[in-house]
């Protein structure tokens, strides 16, 4: 397929009304639609749904949300990927090669410092890993191996790129990150990759959906909640686009450049029932007590009385090497960061503190200790909350990765309404 300086007029071309359904992506914006909606579900606050409803009614209560290494380098892959597939490069000429790996650096690096910006602007954060910066490389290579695998081409050095090879590439992006909702506005979800589907031809003949993943690839089989995720975006763009070309859709991991195809029926019936499930309100959603939630991930255990109590219920509060705790300080030296805390137990299920008399020494180093000190700047002095700390030895520590929190439990069954500083 021969490139074409403007994509747009290129794919409107070939797509014809399909197109100006689908780009961007087949987006409804229209205000009097989104002023009627209550709220929009994506995949990821389905899962969350599924995994907890209280987890899911804390997520939307726009408290403090917390930036984690591994979001910010997937963040600046995919937008160097998406910056490399949306340049101009007419100037490089058909047999150059050499100039693509330069690029994609110079592009990645841009989306790092940005990245990096908003990392350390967010106060709930851990501590930015300069040395991640040669995995993010090879995030990078691992993506264009697979756009190089689309156009049929495997195993070339990326030094041999050339520029026409690139713009034939190019020229199958139909959209790149791109906001994709259902015509009611009551699905959405962020779109990586639209692709053509092309024969040796270089007819156009589907859309390829493809979700670049920057995280662990499968083994045997995609998760389900990623499969879903993949067949959701499937499923809008049918829905959108009723007389468009047929649609596949993958996972593209850049760790290892596999692709991964997400296959099963369609989800728009169940993911209107979860819609309808968590129209938002004041009144705090029952929690799904449990391993899965209370004993796994969550970002907002410092709101939720659930997990501790549930904890304490089955005896494993303040065991293991790791542990989330509610804490009473008592000493703190600032120069050192070395600390007396006093553990709690809960009174009941509403959050309420039992201090137990029991006391450790803890050190607080790093980001940890930084959280602690603008917590105590700020004049708190009730229990607080800890994420993660490492609890195996005699002495607590509390370092970079740890959660440092003012202890606010939301109740159960009452209006509420976040308090703006």
């Amino acid at each position: 397929m021969p490139y074409c300086p403007s994509m747009y007029e290129h794919f409107h071309q070939l797509l014809g009304r399909w197109f100006d359904d689908v780009c961007p992506l087949g987006r409804i914006m229209a205000d009097d639609v989104e002023q009627q909606v209550s709220h929009m579900i994506s995949p990821s606050s389905w899962n969350r749904f599924e995994t907890c409803p209280r987890m899911y009614w804390l997520s939307r209560q726009r408290l403090p949300r917390k930036a984690g290494m591994a979001a910010s380098v997937g963040t600046a892959v995919h937008a160097s990927v998406e910056d490399l597939l949306q340049e101009d490069y007419s100037h490089i000429g058909n047999t150059d090669d050499g100039w693509l790996p330069k690029e994609g650096e110079r592009l990645l690096k841009i989306r790092w410092e940005e990245e990096k910006e908003i990392f350390h602007a967010t106060p709930r954060r851990p501590q930015w890993k300069e040395d991640k910066w040669k995995e993010a490389i090879n995030h990078q290579k691992g993506a264009i191996r697979m756009l190089l695998d689309h156009v049929g081409i495997t195993g070339l050095d990326q030094e041999k790129i050339t520029g026409a090879l690139w713009r034939k590439i190019q020229s199958l992006a139909i959209a790149v990150e791109g906001e994709l909702k259902t015509e009611n506005g009551k699905l959405m979800g962020r779109l990586d990759l639209l692709m053509a589907d092309v024969d040796s031809s270089g007819k156009m003949v589907g859309w390829l959906v493809a979700d670049l993943k920057t995280g662990k690839a499968p083994k045997d089989e995609l998760k389900v909640e990623v499969n879903r995720q993949l067949r959701l975006y499937r499923d809008i763009l049918r829905d959108n686009n009723p007389n468009g070309p047929p649609i596949r859709t993958e996972g593209w991991y850049t760790a290892d450049s596999s692709k991964w195809a997400a296959l099963g029926e369609n989800v728009l019936e169940d993911a209107y029932a979860a819609w309808q499930e968590t129209i938002p309100g004041k009144i705090p959603l029952e929690p799904n007590i449990g391993d899965q939630s209370c004993g796994g991930f969550c970002d907002w255990k410092a709101w939720c009385p659930h997990w501790w109590q549930w904890r304490h219920d089955n005896n494993t509060l303040h065991k293991g090497d790791f542990s989330d705790a509610v804490i009473l300080l008592h000493n703190y030296d600032q120069s050192s960061g070395s600390a007396v805390i006093e553990l709690c137990e809960p009174r009941d299920n509403t959050g309420n503190v039992i201090p137990t008399g029991i006391r450790t020494g803890a050190k607080f180093d790093n980001r940890g200790k930084e959280a602690l000190e603008e917590l105590l700047e700020s004049n708190h002095r009730g229990p607080i909350f800890i994420g993660s700390a490492m609890s195996n030895r005699n002495s607590w520590r509390i370092g970079h990765w740890c959660d440092v929190l003012p202890w606010s439990p939301i109740p159960d069954g009452e209006e509420y309404s976040r308090q703006d500083s």
